[in-house]
């Protein structure tokens, strides 16, 4: 079930499933910013600082425990202003290690609320990894779609889907 929120929604629910002792895991996933070339590891863009820094604006208060990136510069510079305002270290798997970083978000963070910024073609298959019975697709020139994975249990996670 995906559902689409306005970005205010968002963070009020994150707020109470944080709060919520033993609610489960709640994962963030976005895609990387903006970046500035087409290079194999390029940097991020003016554009892509810009949406990072939003990013850290929207999810300051939504109890972010631990940030997750690719080892890829453009997936860990949109990490960084969230992780430095929550004083958090950028934590880094492989882009094609889908399988370890869901066994590792749920070993680790298991009661948590996670980002994890990816690609477009490594977080479709890490939200099935868990739990997600939708294939989502990400278009290459997308960089402004949050998916957010809140725990129901006994049942798949529920998605909420916006734009920041």
């Amino acid at each position: 079930m995906i559902k689409r929120f306005p970005a205010a929604v968002l963070v009020a629910v994150l707020a109470v499933v944080a709060s919520s002792a033993g609610a489960g895991q709640t994962v963030i996933l976005v895609r990387h910013a903006e970046k500035a070339d087409q290079s194999k590891d390029p940097p991020l863009s003016e554009a892509g600082r810009a949406r990072a820094g939003a990013l850290a604006a929207l999810l300051a208060r939504a109890g972010v425990a631990a940030v997750y990136a690719s080892e890829y510069q453009r997936t860990i510079q949109t990490a960084e202003p969230l992780a430095a305002a929550l004083k958090l270290a950028v934590q880094t798997i492989p882009a094609a290690d889908s399988a370890g970083l869901a066994d590792r978000l749920r070993s680790c963070h298991a009661d948590a609320v996670v980002l994890v910024v990816g690609h477009s073609n490594t977080l479709p298959d890490l939200m099935r990894r868990l739990g997600h019975e939708m294939t989502e697709t990400i278009d290459d020139n997308d960089y402004g779609n949050v998916f957010v994975l809140v725990p129901r249990p006994g049942r798949p996670p529920a998605v909420i889907r916006f734009r920041y």
